[in-house]
C-alpha cells in the first residue's frame, strides 16, 4: 500500500497526482517549515510579505535622500549605516526575527491599526515605546498606531529581505479578497 502511495505520488504523471503534491506541499510549508521557522528565529511570523511601497526609494538613495530635501532630522551618512539604507519594495518578502536591542534605523514588523502588520523604520525611541515612519511617507501616521508602539505589538525585526517572492502571497491575498466582495 505504501509503496503505491509513494509511486502515486513520486512517480505518476496525473493531474490528480499533481494536485495532491501541491497540497502536500502546502500542508508541509504551513505546518512545519513556517512554524520551525518561527521557532528557530523567536517570532510568531518568520517572512512577511511587503504589500505597500511606503518603504520604497525611488532610484539610489542618494537621489532618494536629495528628492527629500533630507530625511526626518537623520544625516545621509547616518542613514547610509542603518539596515536596509536602500528601502525595500513591494512584493519583496522580508525575514524577522525576535526583536531585541532596537536601535534607530532598525526596520521592525508591528501590530498597528490596520488588518496588515506594518513594516516601517525606528525614527524615535522613548520610555517604553519606539515610533515607526515609512521610508517613501513624508511623516509618521497615527492612524497607522506607528506614534506610539509598545513592546507587546512588535512582532519582529527585519534581518534580511527576498525580493519580489512577496508577489505570490500578495497575488493570491488579492484574487481571494475579490471573490469576496
Amino acid at each position: 500500500m505504501l509503496r503505491k502511495v509513494w509511486k502515486f505520488i513520486w512517480h505518476d504523471n496525473s493531474l490528480l497526482s499533481w494536485v495532491v503534491n501541491v497540497i502536500l506541499a502546502f500542508l508541509i510549508v504551513k505546518f512545519l517549515i513556517y512554524p520551525g521557522l518561527g521557532f528557530v528565529l523567536g517570532t510568531t511570523h518568520p517572512v512577511v510579505a511587503v504589500v505597500s511601497g511606503s518603504m520604497h526609494h525611488n532610484g539610489d538613495f542618494n537621489q532618494w535622500y536629495d528628492e527629500r530635501g533630507g530625511w526626518y532630522n537623520f544625516s545621509s551618512g547616518e542613514m547610509m549605516k542603518w539596515p536596509f539604507s536602500d528601502g525595500f519594495n513591494r512584493g519583496d518578502i522580508m525575514i524577522l526575527k525576535k526583536a531585541r536591542d532596537i536601535e534607530i534605523g532598525d526596520v521592525i514588523v508591528f501590530k498597528g491599526n490596520s488588518n496588515n502588520p506594518i513594516i516601517h523604520r525606528v525614527v524615535f525611541i522613548g520610555d517604553n515605546y519606539y515610533q515607526t515612519k515609512g521610508d517613501n511617507n513624508f511623516d509618521s501616521f497615527q492612524q497607522l498606531g506607528e506614534i506610539n508602539i509598545r513592546e507587546d505589538q512588535i512582532i519582529g525585526k527585519a534581518i534580511g529581505r527576498i525580493p519580489l517572492l512577496g508577489y505570490v502571497k500578495i497575488l493570491f491575498s488579492e484574487v481571494i479578497g475579490g471573490i469576496g466582495k
